[in-house]
């Protein structure tokens, strides 16, 4: 699960990068994108696991529903390759006001499930305050430049993948 992760958050990252770069959307950056949002709901309720029971129902109910609104982003990242969508701005004109609530749903469960994970103790307290300001950054940051995006879509990946190598430092730990 921790390389995963690792994995799977590095790649959404590098698609962030490739849409900045680029100024918008290609094909290759939305394969890249759909595999690193696809596999987000899977290693989050991961994540929770290897964090019970010290993590509670705040961390499960948070890990749930920000599995759930990734599931939602990932339909819309195969309808962005279905209809050949130029750029996030066409696409949440096109998805509309689900695109804002599941935005929202992201954000309550992030911040949920990075309070979880401070309290849990299992996990190192900076990615569960990394995920929670992540999210926010996202959040806030929508009609910013995209350098400003970028940078916080970088808090967010940091906080995963800084959950992910800590549960591969634990295992190597165990095994080693």
């Amino acid at each position: 699960m921790g390389l995963a992760a690792v994995l799977f958050s590095g790649i959404y990252f590098l698609s962030d990068v490739i849409e900045t770069i680029q100024g918008g959307f290609s094909g290759p950056q939305l394969v890249l994108t759909l595999i690193g949002e696809a596999a987000i709901p899977f290693f989050v309720i991961g994540l929770y696991v290897l964090q019970r029971p010290k993590i509670g129902r705040l961390g499960l109910i948070s890990a749930v529903a920000y599995a759930y609104s990734f599931v939602f982003f990932t339909g819309t990242v195969v309808y962005a390759i279905v209809n050949a969508t130029t750029d996030y701005s066409t696409l949440t004109g096109d998805v509309g006001a689900s695109m804002t609530a599941h935005g929202a749903i992201m954000v309550i469960a992030g911040i949920g499930f990075g309070l979880a994970v401070i309290r849990a103790g299992v996990l190192p307290s900076w990615t569960g305050v990394a995920l929670a300001t992540g999210v926010v950054a996202v959040a806030a940051t929508q009609a910013a430049p995209s350098g400003v995006q970028l940078a916080a879509a970088g808090i967010r990946a940091a906080a995963c993948v800084g959950m992910g190598c800590a549960f591969l430092r634990a295992r190597r730990i165990e095994s080693g």
